[in-house]
Formats: C-alpha cells, structure tokens, sequence
C-alpha cells in the first residue's frame, strides 16, 4: 500500500507532459479607441489554424477585438 502512492503521484506528474499545449500567435484590433493588439494563446485541440481562427474569434469578441490574422500555431 506504501507504493500505490508514490506510484499514483508519478503518473500524475508525468501525464501532463505526454499532452502537448497548442499555441496560436495572432493579431488584433480594437476600432474605438483604435489599436493594434499581437499575443499568443493557448487554444484547445485540432492544434490548426482553422481551429485557432474559431476559437480566437470568440474569445477576442468578449474582449471587444477583432481578429485580424493567425501567424502561426505551434505545438510544445
């Protein structure tokens, strides 16, 4: 029983590093006041560019910007 823990706390550590995080540069703007606005978010699986664009464009809304382009999706 001694070992079930230490096993169980391993293979929990080690199960987030197997699941790679995706990774979406993109731009932005703002219209009122006018800016420009570069950053990089996580996004969810299909690590695509097409699945970033859907997953941005609802998130940017909330935040009153509009997605301009998606430069690049990564996986790490």
């Amino acid at each position: 029983m001694k070992n079930i823990l230490p096993l169980a706390l391993c293979a929990l550590m080690l199960a987030p590093a197997a699941h790679a995080a995706c990774y979406a540069e993109y731009k932005a703007k703002r219209d009122k006041p006018f800016q420009l606005h570069y950053d990089v978010a996580q996004i969810s699986e299909p690590c695509t560019v097409r699945s970033a664009k859907a997953q941005l464009n609802r998130r940017l809304a909330g935040q009153g910007l509009t997605l301009l382009k998606v430069l690049s999706v990564t996986k790490q």
